[in-house]
C-alpha cells in the first residue's frame, strides 16, 4: 500500500470511527435517560436487549453507583486535624525552583539545543546539571478534513464506492 491509498484508507476510517462514536455516545445518553425513567416511573433498573429478528443479544442495567468522602475544602479539613489530632500534621520545609525561573531556562536551552546557559547578566556560561535535551514529543500526524470531506466520505461509503479501500469487514460474532 503506497502513502496515498494509506492516507485514504486512514481518513476513511477516522470519519467512520467519528462517526459510530458519535452515534454511540448518543445511544448511550439515551438508553441511560430511558433507565433513569423507568427506574424513577415503576423501579424497572434493566432491559433485554432484542434484535428486530428475535434474538436476545444483551441485557442493559442501571448500576447502584458509589459513594465515598472526599476532602473538598483542604483548610477546613487541615484546621479541624490540627486541632483535634495535632500528630496527624506533617510539617515541611520544601526548597523548589519557582516554576516562572524553570520555564524561561528551559526555553532558552531548547532554543540553544544545549543545556548550557549564558546568565544575562554577568555572561558566565553554566552547564546546567538535571537537565537534558531530549525529545519531548513524539512524532505523529494528524487528518484534517476539508468542509465536506466527512461528508464526502460518508457519501462514498454509502453508495459503495469504498470497496477497494481495505476498511475492515463485519463478520459474524467471532468470526475471523
Amino acid at each position: 500500500m503506497n502513502l496515498k491509498e494509506a492516507a485514504m484508507r486512514e481518513a476513511a476510517l477516522k470519519t467512520l470511527l467519528d462517526k459510530v462514536q458519535d452515534a454511540y455516545d448518543d445511544a448511550r445518553k439515551m438508553t441511560r435517560s430511558a433507565l433513569e425513567a423507568a427506574d424513577k416511573e415503576s423501579g424497572v433498573r434493566k432491559a433485554v436487549v432484542t434484535l428486530p429478528d428475535g434474538p436476545d443479544i444483551a441485557t442493559v442495567s442501571l448500576s447502584s453507583g458509589e459513594t465515598a468522602a472526599k476532602v473538598v475544602d483542604d483548610e477546613a479539613f487541615t484546621a479541624w486535624v490540627r486541632e483535634h489530632f495535632a500528630s496527624e500534621i506533617e510539617r515541611r520545609f520544601v526548597t523548589e525552583v519557582r516554576e516562572a525561573f524553570t520555564k524561561k531556562l528551559l526555553a532558552q536551552m531548547t532554543a540553544a539545543g544545549s543545556t548550557e546557559w549564558a546568565d544575562p547578566e554577568t555572561g558566565v556560561i553554566h552547564d546546567v546539571p538535571g537537565v537534558a535535551i531530549a525529545p519531548a514529543r513524539a512524532r505523529t500526524h494528524s487528518v484534517r478534513f476539508k468542509t465536506d470531506g466527512r461528508d464526502q466520505v460518508m457519501q462514498a461509503w454509502r453508495s459503495g464506492r469504498l470497496a477497494g479501500v481495505a476498511l475492515p469487514e463485519l463478520t459474524a460474532g467471532g468470526a475471523e
